[in-house]
């Protein structure tokens, strides 16, 4: 479950003021809402990668507010994926693994085979379609069998073919309930494909659209 209680962000002129809403366990969520409204920040904050100014963050019941990232366990896509260019596919997704000190190979074959991308775990991330980035993002992501997963709109750049193949896998994703996600994304038909709940962030905080 992810919960957000009264939160408050504040960056420059810009602040988020007192966000409460929650996720249930094993529930996709989607939020949507105006650019510039603080999505991003506010999958930031929830993955510790932005400071927060109040407010309490629990993530499957544990208050991680004053955790720094690693401890969160956590799995986080950002707009870009983030790939680490001088590592394979293989490499990429067992990353979190790795430093974990964790035997990768089975789980790494696990997620290249749910996200149809076994036939590329030698390529580099140079050599991979925008698509392919973003599943091999999101295997990483996975990897460790994170409790939660943020998604900052993971499939905005993508052609509409390449849309709907990922949009397969995210339903796939989220009928195992094995993971509680909230996926940032301007696209209603994201949200009517994908979401169990649907959020709006506006000048009111967050509530249920």
């Amino acid at each position: 479950m992810i919960e957000v209680e009264n939160l408050t962000v504040r960056q420059g002129t810009f602040a988020l003021e007192r966000l409460t809403f929650a996720v249930p366990a094993g529930q996709y969520a989607v939020l949507m809402g105006k650019s510039g409204s603080g999505k991003t920040t506010t999958l930031e904050a929830i993955a510790g990668l932005r400071p927060v100014a109040g407010g309490t963050i629990r993530l499957a019941g544990r208050d991680v507010t004053s955790l720094p990232p690693a401890t969160r366990n956590v799995g986080y896509v950002p707009q870009d994926g983030a790939l680490f260019e001088t590592m394979s596919v293989r490499e990429n997704i067992g990353f979190a693994l790795a430093i974990r000190g964790e035997e990768s190979a089975r789980r790494v074959a696990e997620l290249a085979g749910l996200l149809e991308i076994s036939h590329l775990l030698d390529r580099r991330p140079t050599d991979l379609s925008g698509g392919e980035k973003q599943r091999v993002a999101l295997g990483r992501a996975l990897a460790f069998r994170p409790p939660v997963l943020l998604l900052d709109e993971p499939l905005a750049a993508l052609d509409d073919d390449t849309r709907d193949d990922l949009i397969g896998v995210l339903q796939r994703l989220r009928d195992t309930r094995e993971v509680s996600i909230l996926h940032v994304t301007h696209n209603r038909f994201e949200a009517e494909r994908l979401a169990d709940l649907r959020l709006r962030l506006g000048p009111n905080g967050v509530t249920e659209s």
